[in-house]
C-alpha cells in the first residue's frame, strides 16, 4: 500500500484533512527488551513469582534477543504467562509496576523511536501503541512515552485477582482488526496512516496502513518488506527515557495496571530515514 509517488509520506497533514495516527508495536520496535519479562525480578522480589518463573522468564527474555521464537513457541510461552499470572492479587502487581516501571524501563527506550514518536505527533497524528503485551504494562509505558493511545490484551479479574483467563490477545491478525476498529472510531485515513514493527506475526498490522515500515526486523519480516517494498528501520540506541522526555507522569498515573504480559514477546546501525517531516 506504500505509494512511490506523490509527496513524501513524512509530510504534515494538510488543513482539513482526515485525521492519521502512527501505530507502534512495543517490544523490539519502542524498547529494547521484552515488556513481557523485565518485571520478572520485581514480582519474584514481591513474592509473586518463583525462582522456576524467573528461570522461565529469562529463556523467553533469550528467545527474544535471539529473534528466533516461532508461532508455536508463542503459544506455549503465552499459555505460561497466562498460568503464571493466575490468582495474582492485581493490587500488588500494580504496586510493584507502579514502584519499578522508570528503574526498569527508562534505560531501554530506543533513541530513534522516541525521535519518531515526537515527529508524528509533531506533524498532528495520534500515536498508538499496540501490542499484545498486557494493558497493565503497556499502559504505563504509553504514559511514559506520551502516547495518545494505548491497545494491548486484557486479562481477566474476578475478586481483585487474575483468574488467568485472557479476555483480549491482541496478535496477529487482531492488531490489524484492532486498528480498523480505531480508525472507524475516530476517523483516521488508514492510507494515511503509519505503522511500525518488528515481527512476521505483524504483518496484518503493517499491511492495513499506506506507510508501513519494518523496525528491527526477523529474518521473515525482512524478506517480506523486501517482496513489498516496505522501509526498513534499524533502531541501535537504548537511552534513559529522562534525558529525552523532560516532564514526568505522576506515580498515581503510572499505576494504571500491573504487570502481565500475555504473550506478544516479539520478533540493530542508524534509522533509516525516508524523508522529512
Amino acid at each position: 500500500m506504500v505509494s512511490s509517488t506523490g509527496p513524501s509520506p513524512w509530510a504534515a497533514r494538510t488543513t482539513g484533512a482526515a485525521p492519521s495516527a502512527a501505530f507502534f508495536d512495543l517490544d523490539k520496535t519502542i524498547i529494547a527488551k521484552s515488556s513481557a519479562m523485565v518485571f520478572s525480578r520485581p514480582f519474584r522480589a514481591g513474592g509473586l513469582i518463583s525462582r522456576r518463573g524467573v528461570l522461565r522468564s529469562a529463556y523467553a527474555q533469550f528467545l527474544f534477543l535471539l529473534g528466533g521464537a516461532d508461532h508455536d513457541q508463542m503459544e506455549k510461552l503465552r499459555q505460561f504467562m497466562s498460568d503464571l499470572v493466575a490468582g495474582w492479587d492485581v493490587a500488588t502487581v500494580r504496586e510493584i509496576v507502579a514502584d519499578t516501571l522508570h528503574h526498569i524501563v527508562d534505560p531501554i527506550v530506543y533513541d530513534e523511536a522516541v525521535t519518531l514518536i515526537a515527529e508524528h505527533q509533531l506533524a498532528g497524528r495520534d500515536v498508538v501503541i499496540v501490542s499484545a503485551s498486557g494493558t497493565e504494562v503497556v499502559e504505563p509505558i504509553g504514559a511514559m512515552l506520551g502516547a495518545d493511545h494505548v491497545i494491548a490484551s486484557e486479562l481477566e479479574e474476578e475478586d481483585g485477582r487474575y483468574t488467568g483467563a485472557i479476555r483480549r490477545y491482541v496478535y496477529a491478525e487482531e492488531k490489524a482488526v484492532a486498528i480498523r476498529a480505531i480508525a472507524a472510531e475516530r476517523g483516521y485515513d488508514l492510507d494515511a496512516c503509519f505503522a511500525y514493527s518488528d515481527s512476521i506475526t505483524d504483518v496484518p498490522m503493517l499491511a492495513a496502513v499506506g506507510h508501513p515500515h519494518a523496525v528491527n526486523p526477523d529474518r521473515e519480516l525482512r524478506r517480506e518488506a523486501a517482496a513489498r517494498g516496505w522501509p526498513v528501520l534499524q533502531f541501535t540506541r537504548p537511552v534513559a527515557l529522562r534525558s529525552r522526555v523532560p516532564s514526568r507522569p505522576t506515580l498515581a498515573a503510572l499505576a494504571v495496571g500491573g504487570v502481565v504480559a500475555v504473550g506478544g514477546v516479539i520478533w540493530a546501525g542508524r534509522r533509516r530515514r525516508t524523508g522529512q517531516i
